[in-house]
């Protein structure tokens, strides 16, 4: 079975990774595609773009934004965007302007609890854009902590004591940016939501679908094989695309693997077929 893998990122984002490193890594690994799905960037897609070209390879430009979600965490994967679109380009350079805004208050904070992490040794730990990845590298390297799992739980994580808020656009501007950028727009991770119920679930991918969202993310490493089983059922009964990946982020995301995730995931080329008959033309 050709396997791909449609949520990876780079060290434009908070991989490890330069863009043409993870295209190679991935013709070493006997991947039939994958997408490039930085955070609230596409930075890296020209070099991957690059690399795949000289690769022979198919690699599916895109990106995950965070969209302002109250109850829990909200990102929305693009799948073949433009990377030269204007307006996109535009938005998430506001995007990147939080990021960089709240880093700073996140060590601030950190200091505060006696965690002694500066600003100089997290870029240092940086090739592209600064991100919580980083924060946790840096506090593993002073020995803060003992995994990178751990800065995040105990420190990073939404609700923990370092933890900052910053700028994100509603879901709906989010969806619109990818579709208006000639993409396809799907929900990543629905466990992250943290909804109360599946008929709240339903509730908030229904209202995106009506917004424009085309694809539900259903294969994950972290979802159960209930999980998998109940978010596919949704996407099937809404009428969206089935997508899979590991979220793979190199080294900042501990044991998981591209293409496998933990070991157990395999995503099929199919599910790719599905997603480009989905693709829009640029929108006016």
């Amino acid at each position: 079975m050709d396997l791909i893998d449609l949520h990876t990122h780079s060290s434009a984002s908070d991989g490890t990774l330069r863009p043409r490193e993870l295209v190679e890594y991935a013709v070493k690994k006997g991947a039939a595609a994958i997408a490039l799905t930085d955070h609230d960037t596409i930075e890296g897609l020209p070099e991957a773009l690059q690399a795949a070209r000289e690769k022979g390879f198919e690699l599916v430009p895109g990106l995950e934004i965070s969209a302002d979600y109250p109850g829990g965490t909200m990102h929305i994967l693009g799948y073949f965007i433009d990377p030269d679109d204007p307006v996109l380009g535009r938005e998430l350079s506001r995007l990147q302007e939080a990021r960089r805004e709240r880093n700073p208050k996140i060590i601030a904070k950190l200091q505060q609890l006696g965690i002694p992490v500066t600003f100089d040794q997290v870029r240092a730990l940086a090739p592209g854009q600064v991100g919580r990845p980083h924060i946790a590298q840096a506090m593993l390297q002073i020995g803060a902590v003992k995994t990178l799992d751990e800065a995040f739980k105990k420190f990073l994580t939404k609700g923990a004591p370092a933890y900052v808020e910053k700028f994100r656009y509603p879901p709906e501007k989010a969806v619109d940016l990818i579709i208006r950028a000639g993409g396809v727009a799907a929900l990543a991770h629905p466990f992250t939501l943290k909804f109360a119920s599946p008929e709240e679930l339903r509730g908030i991918v229904s209202s995106l679908k009506d917004r424009g969202l085309q694809g539900l993310e259903c294969l994950y490493p972290e979802h159960t094989a209930e999980q998998t089983h109940r978010y596919s059922a949704l996407g099937q009964e809404l009428g969206l695309a089935v997508t899979g990946g590991t979220d793979f982020h190199g080294k900042n995301k501990e044991g998981v693997d591209l293409l496998i995730g933990y070991g157990a995931l395999r995503i099929p080329y199919s599910l790719l077929e599905q997603l480009k008959r989905l693709q829009p033309g640029r929108m006016p």
